[in-house]
């Protein structure tokens, strides 16, 4: 290991298991103090055990790294608080936050109770922004004190947040949400040395076992496991480190080996009348920019 994270501290929330607990061990591993965060929910968000961070915290000890955690809800505004507080407290500072806590509650559109909805909207759209908004607001404080941080964040959005996904309304819709919400970010916090990304990982995680259901078995014979969630993991730690400088509002997708810069949404083909249309004039124009345009990437489970 190259050590790329000495003497910085960061924060993964959800990271008990799956894609968090290998950035937790990652960052670890390249020279990180990391808070763990984990509610220990299952994977409709029910329930609750401190004990998977815990572990986590107890496998980065056994490694010789630093840890502590965190079992606060990171989508109420005392539990972000005191997720950025635990680092302050802790170690002293905080340097890096990764967004990554999440869970599922699939149905199709017209089955999707509100309940679902709210729910899976608040763990991850405001599950990122509070944790977000309360770690900018230290690193703005230590840039006015004179005291400009090499900050970074990382969110975690999907491939159903960037073409959306069939039977995931509530989830897509969120993960679509933190593109927003990262582009905007790192477009206000640059002048406090805060650097915002995103990625749309795909990994073999609780979350992903009916997603990726023929794709999910580990290899045998030891070859590479392309759906390893530890595969992200390294371009996690880097975006989270001083070695990205200069590197803000862009979105990754990361899966086995490949890593993509992901394009949003640019100005395809356009026309201008300069004229208010009819609405017959307004659907000719509309067929005839179609036509030019390329064709959009299909929907996940779309058939």
């Amino acid at each position: 290991m190259t050590g790329i994270c000495t003497g910085r501290v960061a924060v993964v929330t959800g990271a008990g298991r799956g894609l968090g607990r290998a950035h937790a061990l990652a960052f670890a591993a390249e020279g990180a103090k990391v808070v763990v965060n984990d509610l220990g929910v299952g994977l409709d968000g029910s329930g609750g055990a401190a004990g998977p961070a815990q572990q986590v915290v107890d496998e980065i000890r056994a490694l010789g790294g630093e840890a502590v955690a965190h079992g606060g809800d990171i989508a109420a505004t005392d539990g972000a608080a005191s997720l950025v507080a635990t680092a302050l407290e802790t170690f002293g500072r905080l340097d890096t936050l990764v967004n990554n806590a999440g869970f599922l509650r699939d149905r199709m559109l017209v089955n999707l109770d509100e309940d679902d909805w709210d729910a899976v909207m608040r763990v991850h759209l405001k599950g990122h922004f509070l944790p977000l908004k309360h770690a900018a607001a230290h690193w703005r404080a230590e840039a006015k004190a004179g005291r400009t941080p090499e900050a970074r964040v990382v969110n975690t959005s999907s491939g159903a947040g960037l073409l959306g996904s069939v039977g995931q309304g509530n989830y897509s819709a969120a993960k679509a949400g933190i593109v927003g919400l990262t582009l905007v970010a790192a477009a206000e916090m640059g002048r406090y040395g805060i650097q915002v990304n995103a990625i749309a990982p795909a990994a073999r995680t609780r979350m992903t076992e009916q997603t990726f259901a023929d794709t999910m078995a580990t290899p045998e014979g030891g070859g590479f496991d392309a759906m390893a969630p530890e595969n992200v993991s390294p371009l996690v730690v880097w975006l989270g480190s001083g070695a990205s400088a200069g590197v803000t509002g862009r979105v990754f997708e990361a899966e086995g080996g490949r890593i993509t810069v992901m394009e949003g949404w640019r100005p395809g083909p356009t026309a201008d009348k300069g004229a208010r249309r009819t609405p017959a004039e307004a659907g000719e124009t509309a067929r005839k920019l179609l036509a030019d345009a390329e064709p959009p990437q299909p929907v996940y489970g779309a058939h």
